[in-house]
């Protein structure tokens, strides 16, 4: 049977270092080993070129060179025929390799030692399956291919939604039904805080709503700085993204002022894809499963498509809650509150609001509760829009206006999990309510 390049999806995941075997213009032959191999198309193969200055002058010398590829889930190996013919080092094929080499170094501690200096392109001539002396393992059964109607039908759901938080949930839930990932989160960037701050989250035992990254962390900071998706389909040989980040259990919010990011233990692949408006990354669709070799190719596309539709609802939905208006009736007054005193405290330093001493949330989100409770206790109302908010907090918060809509969810979800005796209800789109189980007061808050 004719093996193809495109049957050899495992070898090109990194798991087993590829061999590549060159000749010097004297005959004097040379092995190494490759971090990265990747496909090209059907004839082509783009090898990383790193530090191996012995390689790299034998295929100038040359072009004419082997390469053995393994693959990583049932340890089938293949002699590769393959003739140089150029090499870039700018554009999206050395990007891709770039990213992917810095975001897996990354992970054991290297990044500042595998550069990739070019991405050398070489074409296929053959390819032969190497036969084995003992029996390879068996390959795992193959997921069936994704039903292009079903990922359309996922995608035309996402845009009807016109809330954050249908369409958040319902990219969360295309991410499980459709594709069969139960665990994943999505993250929106927060420009006035440079970070990115978790807002849905699915299949966690702890949710982790308001855990943050930097954008120079892992695979969801690079992600969201290069703007391109990153997976990693062996997470045996490396650190977990999570393990770097992470806190200790929820009782440390309350001095840290740090949500635990969520984490799934035994987490063998992930992926981070951006969530794209034109080239601007809104936020980062983050996945991560069990098994290794989880994210096929398709997979990673169907979630791009996917992370992308969501991206443009979340920006549409933000310019239509801008301009609706609906106002309040100033007669409108709350009624007299059953319950004792709801104690707030505003740490100006970061915005960060505690009630009744337990951590909510920071940033934009407790800048919304803080100017909401000073209105209600102000004038007493409890009804509020979108477009005062963004009005009141602009001057302070420039960037508020990108982001609106997902830090009122990010405050509703954090009210609502910490079980708070206040909650903010929309009544209606660009409209909120305030609900109080008592009587907010303001008291000191130490910085």
């Amino acid at each position: 049977m004719t093996v193809r390049l495109a049957d050899l999806e495992p070898c090109f995941e990194g798991v087993i270092p590829s061999i590549i075997a060159t000749a010097a213009a004297d005959g004097m032959p040379n092995i190494s080993y490759l971090s990265h191999v990747v496909r090209v198309d059907d004839d082509h193969v783009a090898l990383s070129n790193q530090f191996f200055a012995k390689t790299a002058a034998n295929i100038r010398a040359n072009p004419q060179v082997t390469l053995i590829l393994v693959d990583c889930l049932t340890g089938d190996q293949y002699l590769l025929d393959i003739a140089y013919v150029r090499s870039v080092d700018t554009g999206a094929l050395f990007d891709k390799i770039a990213l992917q080499l810095k975001a897996s170094s990354a992970q054991v501690g290297m990044s500042d030692v595998m550069r990739l200096r070019s991405a050398d392109i070489f074409h296929v001539r053959a390819i032969e399956a190497v036969p084995s002396p003992v029996e390879a393992l068996p390959a795992p059964p193959k997921r069936g291919p994704i039903a292009l109607p079903a990922l359309a039908a996922a995608g035309r759901a996402i845009e009807r939604e016109v809330e954050a938080e249908g369409i958040i949930d319902g990219l969360l839930h295309c991410v499980r039904d459709l594709l069969g990932y139960p665990n994943a989160l999505v993250l929106i960037a927060d420009p006035h805080g440079g970070r990115l701050v978790t807002t849905g989250s699915l299949g966690y035992e702890r949710s982790g709503l308001g855990s943050e990254v930097a954008p120079d962390e892992g695979l969801i900071g690079a992600a969201a700085r290069s703007g391109r998706p990153i997976k990693v389909n062996d997470m045996s040989r490396v650190r977990r993204f999570g393990e770097a980040i992470a806190t200790d259990a929820e009782g440390t919010e309350n001095s840290t002022r740090v949500v635990a990011f969520p984490q799934l233990p035994d987490a063998m692949s992930q992926i981070a894809v951006p969530m794209l408006v034109r080239d601007d990354a809104i936020g980062v669709l983050f996945v991560e499963s069990p098994d290794r070799m989880a994210f096929r190719d398709e997979d990673e596309a169907a979630l791009e498509i996917l992370a992308g539709q969501a991206a443009r609802t979340l920006k549409a939905g933000e310019r239509l809650a801008t301009t609706a208006d609906p106002g309040h009736d100033p007669s409108i007054r709350d009624r007299a509150t059953k319950g004792g005193d709801i104690r707030i405290a505003h740490h100006r330093l970061d915005d960060s609001i505690f009630v009744n001493d337990t951590y909510v949330v920071k940033g934009i989100a407790g800048a919304l509760l803080r100017q909401m409770l000073e209105w209600h206790l102000a004038d007493g109302r409890s009804q509020f829009s979108n477009r005062e908010l963004r009005l009141a907090l602009a001057p302070r918060m420039p960037d508020i206006k990108d982001n609106l809509e997902t830090r009122l969810l990010l405050l509703r979800r954090r009210l609502d999990e910490k079980q708070a005796p206040l909650r903010i209800v929309r009544i209606g789109r660009g409209l909120l309510r305030l609900e109080a189980a008592g009587t907010p007061i303001f008291v000191d808050a130490p910085e």
